[in-house]
């Protein structure tokens, strides 16, 4: 058998050659936008649908776009269709929609709506793409070959206004990553304009905070919006809305975070309810119909309905973080950047594509500008022209007749033999003077222009003036401030409630409503069982175990789940995870930890501890050497100063002692004894 051929390789050599070129291609042309606003799969499938005339044209089959953007784009069609989803109308999921579709497209806050297949669904370009692909045609932007060299295809779209600001962009590169947060297109070029003034502005004076399709409720705190603004990292939260029916008992959620969906929602306030966390809801179903996104939350009676909300906003996705990390490929260099620094970059895109724009139509003016002074050159004496075309035996010879006699180039002669003799009229030399006269000023004012940065910018103002009268917006997601925000406690988040504790010798507790305890027979237990402890309690307190082993376990009582009087109850050592040989002595509920413990040991001795000396400021579930552990513990009660002690000795003579006698022990592990 021969041996297996290993060759021995450079780790560092191979990631360089092997992973870094895909490193690379996932940052550069996948996963980050790039100052347009676009990815490299956002921005072939709009430019095929240009291309196809989808601009103005009628709405043509998805999978007829599909189809054509693969000629740009070679990877599946599911993945280009999908990314087409994303940018229609219908899924909402922008605040300004790049395809106009008909059909069913799904929605951005639904994890089950599918989308229907391309081949049922239509399509075409928006009206705001206007606005993107309008100076395409005069050169703005730089195109390069596709993959297969067969077409062209533009690095960046001339987007008319700040679109990488406007529209929420989410991509995770290798190493990296990006989430930007969608704005109000108004304000964005408010900021935009007031920066082109002076860049001494304060960004959040014209962008009020961020604004999401799917609109909700943002919670506004000033040094988190300003840190995103400056530094282009931060997070927020946004919270869903509703209204409360009075008429039907009934809450209809119409607004949720952009960030979460309806049935991840649904199924966590389900999960709630079977856990018994939350009870005060009968049913909560998904009624979004094409009017819109609802969701129905019916109540119990007599429940409060901005207090179930506040829990729900603290429990379930209906109050949501966003993440925000403006990650954008400037140059093919991802960077970092805050509000400011984009709309900067962003400018300085523009200007560079207004200034090719404006170099390109002076590059055809001054064509034309050549083509006209020949032709006014020929105009001063049309009879020798004509004379000339008509004496030259040869046509290949009429053109060098021509440049020779009026001193006009190859090209000027071969548009003036190129003229149409009902042309050559008195009305026609008259607009031909005129418009040379035209392009001589127009031809000087555009090279003024491009040559003063400050008539540019003044050209972009006019452009973000204009998309904000054609496309008015209003702001989807309204802002709460933080200070306006109810913050409940966590008891109130716990249902209020009586209940009766029974302990028994083999470990099991039972917590029981008192309704339940009212309507229900003889106490269910497990032979040779028997109750040892009855205490009267409330949902909302904590419980205190006590175990031989010195050690005290807290646990809150809602966390203990009820149940009936035919039930045998929850096994307390499983739930605390205590140690096979341990047992439990005591059980004490407490709300503000008042009152004392009394111990009794089997030395005859009794320690009285506060049950402040149990409570912790952290959630601790354990205390060991809780208690004085040198001698048995024979017996524990919950007392107060009023309380009595009845103590029992072996010889069953009795003593009575006031508890308000036992000297306070603040240190548990030491003892007090009273004879």
């Amino acid at each position: 058998m021969k041996e297996p051929i290993v060759i021995k390789q450079d780790i560092t050599h191979t990631l360089e050659s092997n992973y870094m070129p895909y490193a690379m291609s996932v940052i550069v042309s996948r996963a980050l936008p790039e100052i347009d606003g676009f990815k490299p799969s956002h921005r072939k499938l709009l430019y095929t649908m240009y291309k196809m005339n989808l601009i103005k044209g009628a709405r043509t089959k998805s999978a007829n776009i599909v189809g054509q953007t693969m000629k740009l784009n070679p990877h599946g069609d599911q993945t280009i269709y999908e990314t087409m989803v994303r940018l229609t109308k219908g899924y909402s999921a922008l605040n300004t929609p790049f395809v106009d579709s008909k059909g069913n497209f799904g929605k951005v806050y639904s994890r089950d709506m599918a989308y229907a297949a391309p081949r049922y669904t239509e399509a075409k370009l928006s009206d705001i793409c206007v606005e993107i692909f309008n100076d395409i045609e005069e050169n703005a932007v730089e195109l390069v070959d596709n993959y297969d060299g067969t077409l062209k295809e533009p690095v960046l779209l001339p987007t008319r206004f700040p679109n990488i600001l406007v529209n929420p962009n989410q991509g995770i590169a290798v190493g990296m990553a990006s989430n930007i947060c969608p704005f109000n297109l108004n304000e964005v070029c408010d900021a935009t304009i007031a920066y082109l003034k002076s860049d001494k502005i304060d960004v959040l004076e014209h962008i009020i905070a961020p604004d999401f399709p799917t609109g909700g409720m943002l919670i506004y705190d000033e040094k988190e919006m300003r840190q995103m603004a400056d530094t282009g990292r931060g997070s927020f939260k946004v919270r869903g809305k509703y209204t409360y029916m009075k008429k039907d008992n009934c809450i209809e959620v119409t607004e949720i975070p952009y960030t979460t969906t309806v049935e991840a929602i649904i199924d966590k306030i389900e999960e709630l309810v079977k856990a018994g966390k939350i009870r005060e809801i009968s049913d909560v179903r998904d009624e979004t119909d094409l009017s819109g996104l609802k969701l129905a939350i019916d109540l119990k009676r007599g429940t409060d309905p901005d207090l179930l909300m506040q829990k729900l906003y603290k429990t379930t996705p209906l109050e949501d973080s966003f993440s925000c990390n403006f990650n954008i490929l400037i140059n093919g260099m991802p960077r970092v950047m805050g509000i400011k620094e984009i709309i900067h970059e962003w400018s300085l895109f523009r200007q560079e594509s207004i200034v090719r724009k404006y170099r390109f139509l002076i590059e055809k003016m001054e064509k034309r500008y050549h083509l006209l002074l020949g032709l006014k050159e020929i105009l001063l004496d049309i009879d020798a022209a004509i004379d000339i075309v008509r004496h030259t035996e040869k046509e290949k010879d009429v053109v060098p007749r021509l440049m020779a006699h009026f001193g006009i180039s190859e090209m000027q002669a071969d548009y003036v033999a190129e003229i149409k003799l009902r042309h050559l009229n008195r009305q026609y030399i008259l607009e031909t003077l005129k418009e040379v006269e035209e392009l001589e000023k127009e031809i000087e004012r555009l090279k003024d222009l491009i040559e003063d940065p400050k008539k540019v910018k003044k050209v972009i103002i006019d452009e973000l003036k204009q998309i904000q009268k054609k496309y008015p917006m209003e702001r989807n997601t309204d802002v709460l401030k933080h200070t306006e925000v109810v913050h409940i406690k966590h008891e109130e988040m716990i249902e209020d409630y009586n209940v009766k504790l029974f302990f028994t010798q083999h470990q099991y507790i039972k917590k029981i409503t008192l309704v339940s305890l009212r309507s229900s027979g003889e106490q269910k237990l497990k032979d040779d069982d028997k109750i040892i402890q009855e205490i009267e309690a409330n949902n909302r307190q904590e419980l205190l175990i006590f175990t031989n082993q010195c050690n005290v376990y807290k646990i809150k009582l809602h966390e203990v789940e009820d149940c009936k009087a035919s039930q045998y109850g929850v096994y307390l050592p499983n739930l605390l995870k205590m140690d096979e040989d341990e047992q439990i002595i005591a059980i004490c509920p407490t709300t503000d930890y008042s009152g004392y413990m009394a111990f009794a040991f089997e030395t005859g001795k009794i320690s009285k501890v506060p049950l402040t000396a149990y409570e912790t400021k952290t959630n601790r579930k354990k205390l060991i050497k809780a208690f004085y552990g040198k001698s048995a513990c024979v017996g524990i009660e919950f007392v107060t100063d009023e309380d009595i002690l009845e103590l029992i000795r072996a010889d069953e003579k009795i003593a009575y002692i006031p508890a308000s006698l036992l000297e306070e022990n603040k240190n548990a592990m030491q003892m007090v004894c009273k004879r």
